[in-house]
Formats: structure tokens, C-alpha cells, sequence
């Protein structure tokens, strides 16, 4: 088996050795299947005592679309910051492309995340991202992503 094809696990807190999100945005539980530079799965278990459910709504509370959005681009960034060479590095929005919201996520519910790196070049990441719940698509979006560490050296001046 070569490294690349080696799989890896992150608990909470193996997820913020790779990440700099901490509460209250740091918001997926766990990331599994983990192929370093190529994929990954992350978990969120979403409970009533969240949050944001009390305002969204107190008498029919769901996800927020912006909570879906973020859980998805922090499995995705974990594709390439358990990487050595990015881990624990900042990360920035260049692009979110193509968001498709396809069911209510109501406390109780997990969502399963699925996350492909496509491309990783000069600090700029590119890929894609869909979820489940119970087996049922919930959500999915394309992202582009900046590591302003590594993409500003390649800035022109």
C-alpha cells in the first residue's frame, strides 16, 4: 500500500490539529476515510442543543443553509490540510459554485458528508462536496478555496 492510498481518522481533536475553525464554528464531529490530497467523509451529528436551532425556528426547527454550507467546506478543506505542508494553515473562500439544498435537516439527524479534492495547486484548492442524510441526498456544492499562505506568494506584484 503506497502512502497515498493510506486512509486516516480525525476526532475533534485531530480535526483542530489540521484546521483553525473552534467553537462555535468548528461544527463537524469526525473525519473518516480520509485519503490525504484526494478525499474524504466527515460526520455531524446534529443535536437540539445546537445553537442556531432555537432561531431557526422555535416551532419547526432546521439547519441553516449557511451551517450546511460551512460542514461541507470543512470536510472538503480536510482533504488537503491533514497534509504536513498545510496542516493547521488559515483557509478563505474563493468560490462556492453550483449549492443544491435537497431536504430538511432537523435535530436528531446525521449528516454524512462526502468530499472530493480535485485539484490543489499553489495554495488554491478546488472540489466537490455531497451529503446525505439516511441515505437521502441533503446538500451539495462546489468550492474553491485559498491557503492565503501559499497562494500570496504566487500573487503578481
Amino acid at each position: 500500500m503506497t502512502e497515498a492510498s493510506v486512509m486516516l481518522s480525525f476526532d475533534i481533536n485531530g480535526i483542530k490539529q489540521c484546521q483553525r475553525n473552534r467553537y462555535p464554528v468548528l461544527l463537524i464531529d469526525q473525519v473518516v476515510d480520509v485519503v490525504p490530497g484526494k478525499s474524504a467523509k466527515g460526520i455531524k451529528c446534529f443535536s437540539y442543543n445546537e445553537w442556531y436551532f432555537p432561531g431557526h425556528f422555535d416551532d419547526e426547527p432546521n439547519v441553516p443553509g449557511f451551517i450546511q454550507i460551512e460542514c461541507l467546506v470543512q470536510t472538503f478543506i480536510m482533504t488537503f490540510l491533514c497534509l504536513d505542508e498545510y496542516k493547521g494553515k488559515k483557509t478563505n473562500f474563493a468560490s462556492i459554485n453550483n449549492v443544491k439544498f435537497r431536504r430538511k435537516i432537523v435535530p436528531g439527524e446525521t449528516l454524512i458528508i462526502d468530499a472530493e479534492l480535485k485539484s490543489l495547486k499553489r495554495g488554491l484548492a478546488s472540489g466537490s462536496v455531497s451529503s446525505t442524510v439516511n441515505g437521502e441526498p441533503a446538500c451539495s456544492a462546489e468550492f474553491v478555496v485559498t491557503v492565503p499562505d501559499v497562494f500570496s506568494a504566487f500573487k503578481p506584484r
